[in-house]
């Protein structure tokens, strides 16, 4: 079979029908080889026994949320290639042939793009349209290298296979992004067509919660990109709280009117342990999510890994020590020759803030260097060629055993007990 199309439910018998209809009428009208999947989710309103009356296949899909839904229907389908779209007659299931040429030309995943083929009045509400829709698309585009223009169409077909392949994990409305980013992130092939959309045909609100979903949207996004997450905030915190730290320890800097002294030095010492911290998260997230699959392995990352030993790390984290306890040292040195009386801030702080700043990143560094050497141990993983030699070597060593069994009761008697 060469295509199932895959329809999430939950209460749609107002539209599920003819939903089915127009897409098997699509697929007879077009010679394709073809069946409706509907996944339901938990429907009280007999939505199942009009979609299989319009001739769909039902599954049930005990796990609620729409991507849970999605998955239950993609394992369930029995075509090579998969079509997915709401069932609430909001897209057009008579258009599903320029998914299918591009899939047939070699595309694992087609995108909808509703911008370009056209939104009607009063489909989608203003919220998503001038804000939502475009905001997470733009940063979908800017964490990840996706051309994709519209990330949250729910109009998108795609190989079987290679979308099972990914292992998707989402089970929310959020798994429309994870689709986008982990087949972008796997170098799958990824197209995109323009695709319409009207407004749905339920007389009940929409199961989408705007605030919610978008904010899910957006948490996976964010998680998913440890880069934007961690290390270019971190970075930039670093190069600000270094550069203002450094100014500040030989004095105070004034601009214009304005003087900075002591108490911005204690605001870049801050700057400076936070964009550290933020940096070594960026590290760590990349490494595990790399070693349990959740993103590709990043060849800089794992390179760093290998030439920033635990015993390089322990020494950096021990010269930090060093210089952070000679600063105290000198603070010591300094307290003394006020006969260990009253300080004068502006002058004691400029001693104590980067020696305590030098003494907290030195700690940081060696358990940064400690846990990554933990993240980095490679577990071993039997492969499937592994267990068919596991399994050949059993079945040879049993095949033995039993010729020796053979063999032995084969023998006369005589020559095993000897002579009687």
């Amino acid at each position: 079979m060469e295509l199932t199309v895959v329809m999430p439910c939950l209460n749609e018998a107002e539209t599920v029908e003819t939903c089915v209809r127009k897409a098997l009428a699509c697929m007879r009208d077009h010679g394709i080889d073809g069946e409706v999947l509907i996944a339901d989710n938990g429907s009280t309103d007999g939505s199942q026994q009009l979609a299989r009356d319009a001739g769909a296949r039902v599954v049930h899909v005990d796990a609620k949320g729409y991507g849970n839904a999605l998955m239950g229907g993609i394992r369930a389908a029995r075509g090579k290639y998969v079509i997915m779209g709401d069932a609430d007659d909001s897209y057009d299931f008579t258009s599903l042939l320029p998914f299918v040429e591009q899939l047939r030309d070699g595309a694992d995943l087609v995108m909808g793009n509703r911008f370009k083929g056209g939104i009607a009045p009063g489909a989608m509400p203003p919220l998503h349209r001038y804000l939502g829709n475009p905001v997470l698309s733009f940063i979908g585009r800017l964490f990840f290298p996706s051309a994709i223009g519209d990330f949250h169409c729910g109009l998108r077909g795609f190989r079987r296979d290679s979308i099972l392949r990914l292992g998707l994990q989402t089970g929310g409305m959020e798994f429309a992004s994870e689709m986008v980013v982990r087949s972008t992130l796997s170098g799958l092939d990824v197209r995109e067509v323009p695709t319409t959309l009207s407004p749905d045909g339920r007389s009940r609100p929409p199961h989408l919660r705007s605030w919610r979903d978008g904010w899910r949207h957006l948490r996976f996004l964010l998680l998913y990109s440890p880069r934007w997450l961690f290390l270019i905030p971190g970075m930039i915190l670093m190069t600000l709280g270094l550069v203002a730290g450094t100014a500040l320890t030989f004095g105070p800097v004034y601009i214009g009117k304005l003087a900075f002294d002591v108490d911005t030095l204690v605001g870049a010492s801050a700057a400076m342990v936070i964009g550290f911290q933020a940096t070594l998260f960026a590290v760590f997230t990349k490494v595990y999510a790399a070693e349990e699959g959740f993103l590709p392995e990043d060849r800089r990352v794992r390179k760093l890994v290998d030439v920033v030993t635990l015993e390089k790390g322990l020494v950096v984290g021990g010269l930090l020590a060093l210089a952070g306890l000679g600063g105290l040292a000198a603070s010591l040195v300094h307290w003394q020759t006020r006969s260990f009386g009253t300080l004068i801030p502006s002058e004691s702080l400029r001693l104590v803030v980067p020696s305590a700043t030098a003494l907290i990143m030195s700690f940081q560094t060696i358990f940064a260097a400690l846990f990554v050497s933990i993240l980095g141990i490679r577990r071993t993983k039997e492969t499937p060629i592994d267990v068919a030699a596991s399994a050949a070597e059993e079945a040879a060593e049993a095949v033995s055993r039993e010729d020796g069994r053979a063999a032995n009761r084969d023998e006369p008697a005589g020559s095993r007990g000897g002579a009687a």
